[in-house]
Formats: structure tokens, C-alpha cells, sequence
């Protein structure tokens, strides 16, 4: 008889209690976004931004449960020829996601009940981009899941994925502790009784009642279970993340918090502006030992959120004028970011992003404000300088593109860290 490559109390749990959990009837009026499956933010990060998604872009789930990034992927390529592949090792999570397509009359999803590690052995074919979201850290072996998803991704392809943070959930492992203890040798039913009863009853000063909303407010069975009763379950550092996959698998790591992007993992920003001394330090650290300090210094990155690509240059390149400049995820206006980024002398633009709590600081050039005047989706690069090079104010002595580029550097970084705005060629168009 063959023996699992899964702890069969998993697959239970996830039998049991489907994950995440979903009312398929709430397709009728909603459609969740997954943050790392923006088609836009996909192809910034994953294909240079030169990506159409039409010519057949095959998408890997794996381990989509109950359907979030596969409902949300199927809906934005129902009009292409594309083919989403949702592979899950719960009949139960896959049976919701079934119901959700259904609603939403979604015909580009194949289904499979399979785990993760079987990918290799299945013949699913190769695939342009695979989501992998919380689903390696609940293996024996995450390493082996990751060499099952690459084993199936095409050379210029790009993953999505989703692994815990250690730092972050460090309250949450001490209630992992503490549950184990009042646990002993009680069923699936006890333990969540046992573990609400605690939760309503934790004294002020516990560190997973003072994280409070770090947690989320989730306190759905599925939700306690998965989160503080797993019987498989590990997390990550950011030095760990970069010797597993930068140093093991020579990936390219592009990091991205739900909502925040970049932010939490730089330093620059979450450390307070008193810090003269360390600051200028910081150019002189590398990339990870940078976003290993902010992680410290946040201290609330309970996942860690990343697209891996094998290509160094997978990203949208800054400073090719044959690239579209585009505002995402807020209702951002080129006239009005205008008005704001106007230099004024050596004082920098300050942005508070309230819902973020972000604050963001940039030094605007000469040309700023007017490059974000012309920034409208559509236009290139080298459409919008032609425009400003053509304000009478440029004409007697327009700025070459060097100079514009250079110019617009600290504003385009600056909402390019909390993926506002982003970029694809012109043959996206």
C-alpha cells in the first residue's frame, strides 16, 4: 500500500473544515480580489510588462482550496483562450470552488484532487504562472513542494506565493504552545472549544491580544483551526526566504504585502526620519539585510507575499520610454498627484496613505508635477516628455529623456513601493 506524501490529519482538517472559508452564494454580489493575481501586477513583476495573457497563458493553483485566486484569475481571463488548472487535495474545498465557477458561469478551469507533491507525476504540462498561496509551510517538506512547482514552470514563467512570517506570528505560535498544552489527547471538536473559550477569555497583556487586528477578525472554526490548531506548520525569516529560494533555487524574490507592497520591508520608510545616522548606512546594505531590518522593525509581517521568477530582468524596467506608466488599486489622478509632487525648492512631498498608515517621502524634480499631469494609462513614456517638453516653459531648453527619467525617479519609487502605479510596454496597448 502506497504511504501519503501528506500528514492524513491535513487532509482531514481540510475536509472538515474548508479553507478559506466561502459562501458560494456570495458570488452573486462580490468578486474577491487575490492580491498577487492582478493581471497587471503579474505582468509587471513576471513578464517584463510585456505580457497580452491571449496567447494561451496557462495558470497552475496549486492548492487552491476553497477558489479565492482561481475564481479571481478565471474572471479576468474569461474572454482569452487562457486555461486555469485548480489543484487541491480536499474534495470538500474543491466542491465550493466548483459551486463558485458555476455561479459566476466560469468554463476555463480544469479540476484536479491532487497533492502538491504529485505534480511532477501528473502530466498537467508547463505553465506560464503558478499560485501558490499558504500552502508549503503545512508540508513536512516545503522544499519539496517548491521543487514540484518548478518542476512544471516554464523558464520565463513567474510563481505567485505565500509563505508565513516567523517575526509576525510570534504571538500566534505562543497560542499554538499554549493550545497544545490544554489539548492533550482531546478530539478535533474539544480542541476548538478549548481554543475559543481561551480566546475570549486571554488576559490583557497576552502578546495575541495585543496584536489584535494584526490577526484578523476572522473567528470562523476554519479560520482557528488553520490558523492557531495545524498540526503542520512552519514559518519564515527574511534571511531564511532568501537562503531557500535565492541561494537554493537562484529565484529572483520581488516581495509584495496585501495592500503595502514593498513598504514594510524598507527600512527608509518604516524607520522613524530621526535615525540620521543609520539611514545612511542603508545604501551600503544589501537588499536583504535591508528588508530583514524592516521586518524587525515592523515587526507585524505574519506572511510573506512574493512573485519568484528564474530571470533577473523579469521585472518592468524604470527608464525605457516604450513603457506605460499606470495607477493601480487606488483612484489615483495624474493632475492631482500634479499638484501635490511640485517641487518647492529643497522641501520634499510628504503622502500620507491613511488606510496603509504609509508615509510616503520624495524629492520631486523640476518636471515632475507635469509628468504626473500627462499620465493617463495609455501614454508612453516618451509620449508624456514629448508633452512636456512642449509646455512653453521647456521649449527654450527641453530636458532629454535621461533627464526626465532622472528627474521623476523619487515620485515613481516612491508609489511604485505600495504598488500604485506600475508599468507595461506598449505592446500592451
Amino acid at each position: 500500500m502506497n504511504t501519503p506524501n501528506y500528514l492524513p490529519q491535513v487532509k482531514e482538517q481540510y475536509e472538515h473544515l474548508p479553507y478559506p472559508p466561502c459562501e458560494p452564494k456570495d458570488e452573486h454580489n462580490r468578486l474577491i480580489r487575490t492580491w498577487l493575481d492582478s493581471l497587471p501586477m503579474i505582468n509587471h513583476y513576471c513578464f517584463q510588462g510585456k505580457e497580452g495573457f491571449k496567447n494561451r497563458f496557462r495558470i497552475l493553483v496549486a492548492g487552491g482550496g476553497t477558489g479565492d485566486a482561481t475564481i479571481f484569475l478565471s474572471e479576468q481571463l474569461k474572454d482569452t483562450n487562457a486555461e486555469i488548472v485548480h489543484l487541491d487535495l480536499s474534495s470538500s474545498s474543491i466542491a465550493l470552488a466548483k459551486e463558485r465557477a458555476a455561479i459566476r458561469k466560469l468554463t476555463n478551469i480544469h479540476w484536479v484532487q491532487q497533492s502538491i507533491l504529485d505534480i511532477p507525476q501528473l502530466e498537467l504540462g508547463q505553465f506560464d504562472y503558478i499560485n501558490c498561496i499558504g500552502v508549503l509551510h503545512h508540508l513536512v517538506d516545503p522544499d519539496a513542494g517548491m521543487n514540484a512547482l518548478l518542476s512544471v514552470l516554464k523558464p520565463q514563467g513567474g510563481i505567485g506565493l505565500m509563505v508565513y512570517g516567523q517575526i509576525g506570528r510570534t504571538a500566534i505560535y505562543q497560542m499554538q504552545s499554549l493550545l497544545q498544552l490544554a489539548n492533550q489527547g482531546c478530539n478535533e471538536a474539544d480542541k476548538l472549544l478549548h481554543a475559543k473559550e481561551i480566546l475570549a477569555a486571554l488576559p490583557a497583556l497576552n502578546w495575541y491580544k495585543l496584536a489584535g487586528d494584526d490577526y484578523g477578525d476572522d473567528q470562523s472554526d476554519a479560520a482557528i483551526y488553520d490558523s492557531l490548531l495545524h498540526s503542520q506548520d512552519r514559518a519564515y525569516t527574511v534571511p531564511q526566504l532568501y537562503e531557500w529560494l535565492a541561494d537554493g533555487h537562484g529565484l529572483t524574490i520581488a516581495l509584495s504585502d496585501v495592500n503595502r507592497g514593498r513598504f514594510p520591508y524598507l527600512p527608509e520608510m518604516t524607520l522613524g526620519r530621526e535615525a540620521h545616522k543609520v539611514r545612511h548606512l542603508l545604501k551600503e546594505r544589501s537588499e536583504r539585510d535591508r528588508y530583514a531590518m524592516s521586518e524587525l522593525l515592523i515587526g507585524d509581517l505574519t506572511r510573506h507575499i512574493m512573485y519568484l521568477t528564474h530571470r533577473a530582468d523579469a521585472k518592468a524596467p524604470y527608464g525605457d520610454p516604450e513603457y506605460i506608466p499606470f495607477f493601480v488599486h487606488d483612484p489615483f489622478c495624474g493632475r492631482a498627484l500634479g499638484e501635490l509632487f511640485v517641487q518647492k525648492g529643497d522641501e520634499p512631498t510628504v503622502l500620507h496613505h491613511q488606510e496603509l498608515g504609509a508615509m510616503l517621502v520624495a524629492y520631486p524634480g523640476k518636471y515632475s508635477s507635469k509628468i504626473f499631469t500627462h499620465i493617463d494609462g495609455q501614454r508612453t513614456f516618451q509620449e508624456i516628455f514629448e508633452l512636456v517638453r512642449a509646455e512653453p516653459e521647456c521649449r527654450n531648453a527641453p530636458p532629454d529623456n535621461e533627464q526626465l527619467f532622472a528627474d521623476f525617479r523619487q515620485p515613481f519609487d516612491a508609489l511604485n513601493s505600495i504598488e500604485r502605479i506600475l508599468l507595461r510596454h506598449l505592446s500592451c496597448r
